[in-house]
């Protein structure tokens, strides 16, 4: 027995399920411990506030160990970014104490260019073991209209921006010079640099507990555990073709809508989606790379499937993912990607719609199905200092098969918290004078979808420049089994002004008001089989229109 061998089974002797379970649970709390070190000490309330970020643990070849449950999303953008830094940086060539930093989603840092990846390989006794990596959305456009990626910021490969332990200067100074906000960006930027710090000796504390040989094995003994756990779960799919179909409401530029279409093939444990039949990519900024479509095609069967799948790289071998090239799920440069989660949101709605038939007791009607946001920026003639607030807005979540959907919420990639409306308006020299769910928006059913929300912000002081975006105010949210369509979504100025479901660049005055409506959701089953006491429920909590 050649030595090697003789290793591997005392490795797999000591690797009983417990010790399996106890390392998996530590990778998982590392992870969580880094967004909490990073949400405590960034500086911007789009993170330390809504938690507009996400962590993740990588072995050497860059799959993902261990994730934080932060933003489904983002998992596009953490997945490429090891084997990117090792393209440029040979493993041999790293040192402990650098740092990687990236956001250009054509060349795998991200998945459009606010949210900025920060990676960091680790050591242990001299040797590279793995990565940590976090991520996070710099919230510091203008809202400006674009219309391809050169207009959405500055593009940033993979690169060192610290190195052995000393941060590099010269390349911080050319980010921070092309950031609106220079001071919270840099203060973000020392949040996401801690956090990968505390997971990086989080991470070397463990493998001196146990031992690299079995921390290493254990890791990939749980990326072989995520695979067994997708292939169990499709076993119980029962094998056949599914297909279904939706629309953008839009091309994002005032254009025709686009059609998301999947064909869904389950066979042998595997499962194969084709997105073929797709529209083109579009000269609006709701386009999806490659990495983005992946991600949200792994949450959705994560959901779908089983939940208690492990978010690790084992579970992603049993998927295939195929779209074609250019088309609107699968851009290429100079496709503008900034509110790439519009259509990331119909992509898993016609996951959801393709599997309903052969798992109906699992799938829900349609939720909000719009990543629905917007953004005033300007300067505060008070303080003479530029503020830019962003802020996505939930809806309603599709009903179940045994229950109602729930109403005002972020649903499939997205997972923001609300920004309180106390930070908001101590924070920008804006107002809100509404903030209400909307009755009537979710769509009738034995279980009734969710309801929408309706949201008015006022500009107290000066002028402010306005980006609003949202989908499903053309195509509503479609209801299972015989249950009807949710709400549309809308934007209006000044209580009378439509804006259309994509606005960039509009200029408000001070005085001005901003409606935001977000859709609801799917009904599930006849409304005729609705309970009479929920029914009476409803109309008691409001939840229905007038006269309903």
């Amino acid at each position: 027995m050649s030595e090697h061998m003789s290793e591997r089974r005392d490795i797999e002797a000591r690797m009983d399920r417990i010790t399996l379970d106890v390392i998996g649970s530590a990778l998982l709390s590392i992870a969580e411990e880094m967004g909490e070190v990073l949400i405590k000490s960034s500086y911007s309330s789009n993170i330390k506030e809504r938690q507009d970020c996400s962590t993740a643990v990588f072995n050497l070849a860059g799959e993902v160990v261990a994730q934080a449950e932060h933003i489904p999303m983002h998992l596009g953008s953490l997945i490429m970014i090891v084997q990117e830094i090792l393209k440029r940086y040979p493993i041999e060539t790293l040192r402990d104490g650098d740092v990687f930093i990236g956001n250009d989603p054509y060349t795998g840092g991200s998945t459009h260019l606010p949210d900025i990846t920060v990676a960091s390989p680790v050591f242990h006794d001299g040797v590279p073991v793995g990565f940590v990596a976090n991520i996070a959305h710099h919230a510091d456009g203008s809202g400006r209209e674009t219309r391809s990626i050169w207009d959405e910021g500055l593009r940033i490969p993979p690169i060192r921006i610290v190195e052995a332990g000393r941060l590099r200067e010269d390349v911080m100074e050319l980010l921070l010079l092309n950031f609106r906000l220079p001071r919270e960006r840099r203060g973000d930027f020392r949040a996401q640099f801690a956090a990968n710090r505390i997971g990086a000796e989080r991470l070397t504390e463990l493998l001196r507990r146990y031992g690299r040989d079995t921390c290493l094995a254990a890791m990939q003994e749980l990326l072989a555990y995520g695979e067994r756990k997708i292939r169990a779960a499709l076993a119980a799919v029962p094998d056949g073709v599914y297909a279904f179909e939706d629309f953008m409401d839009d091309d994002g530029a005032g254009g025709p809508p686009v059609p998301i279409r999947v064909r869904i093939e389950v066979k042998g444990g595997e499962i194969a989606l084709d997105f073929g039949g797709t529209g083109d990519q579009v000269p609006g900024d709701i386009n999806v790379v490659y990495l983005a479509l992946v991600a949200t095609v792994y949450y959705a069967l994560k959901a779908l499937l089983d939940p208690t799948i492990p978010a690790n790289g084992g579970f992603y071998r049993a998927i295939r993912v195929t779209a074609p090239e250019r088309s609107i799920v699968n851009a290429h440069p100079p496709a503008p990607v900034a509110w790439r989660t519009q259509t990331c949101q119909r992509i898993a709605d016609v996951v959801f719609g393709a599997l309903a038939p052969a798992l109906p007791a699992r799938v829900i009607g349609a939720t909000n199905g719009a990543n629905s946001a917007w953004v005033f920026s300007g300067t505060d003639p008070r303080t003479g200092q530029y503020y830019v607030y962003l802020e996505t807005i939930g809806g309603g979540s599709g009903a179940r098969a045994t229950k109602d959907g729930l109403d005002g919420v972020q649903v499939h990639i997205t997972n923001t918290s609300n920004l309180p409306v106390e930070c908001l308006e101590m924070e920008y020299p804006l107002l809100v004078e509404d903030y209400a769910l909307v009755p009537g928006s979710g769509g009738d059913g034995a279980h009734r979808g969710g309801l929408g929300l309706r949201r008015t912000i006022r500009v107290l002081r000066g002028a402010s420049t306005f980006l609003g975006t949202l989908d499903r105010g053309r195509f509503p949210p479609w209801g299972l089994f015989g249950g009807a369509a949710g709400g549309t979504g809308s934007l209006v100025l000044n209580t009378t002004t439509p804006l259309g479901s994509k606005i960039a660049g509009r200029q408000l005055c001070e005085g001005d008001a901003v409606t935001i409506v977000t859709p609801g959701a799917g009904g599930y089953g006849p409304p005729a089989q609705r309970e009479p006491a929920l029914m009476e429920r409803d109309r008691r909590e409001g939840k229905v229109s007038p006269g309903r």
